[in-house]
């Protein structure tokens, strides 16, 4: 399946990030933030959540150092921003310095803006796969990126039939 990754991955890469670290706000995402340290040359953390509740998670621990660390912290979706909030003011709590978040999919539901806007996040990185809308016009340190030029590629390499996952063999 097609992915933001390359798009956020190229995005985060001309950043020129020193001193990172990705984070994985959640044991879910450790393989996508494996991949994104290993592509961007980063450590690897994880964060380690505990339900409170159906709906409610709380971060508890990090498994990884994060202390005086630039964090990248990323996700496939960001729908209500719990977790992703929940970390970011965790490892921040552990002495990070500038939290940037990237996802591919941005729902984004109306409480989650406020709560990215409020987080201790530099900025949220999110693509165009979703309509957005007026959506991300709310907080100043959101930023979208468009996967139009992946997808035309991805429709031209099926036309010829070529090989679409040969996208993502530089990743």
């Amino acid at each position: 399946h097609l992915t933001g990754e390359l798009v956020l991955s190229k995005y985060f890469r001309d950043k020129r990030i020193s001193d990172l670290t990705v984070v994985s706000p959640d044991v879910g995402n450790m393989k996508i933030a494996s991949r994104y340290a290993s592509h961007l040359g980063g450590e690897l953390a994880i964060v380690h959540k505990r339900r409170v509740s159906g709906s409610e998670a709380v971060a508890q621990e990090i498994i990884g150092e994060v202390e005086g660390r630039n964090i990248l912290m990323c996700d496939d979706i960001i729908a209500t921003a719990g977790t992703v909030c929940s970390a970011a003011r965790l490892v921040k709590e552990r002495g990070a310095e500038k939290i940037y978040v990237g996802a591919t999919h941005g729902v984004l539901a109306e409480k989650a803006i406020e709560e990215l806007t409020k987080a201790p996040i530099e900025e949220v990185v999110i693509t165009d796969t979703i309509p957005l809308g007026k959506k991300v016009t709310k907080g100043e340190n959101f930023k979208v990126l468009t996967v139009s030029e992946m997808l035309g590629e991805a429709i031209k390499r099926i036309h010829r039939d070529e090989s679409v996952s040969s996208l993502f063999d530089n990743f």
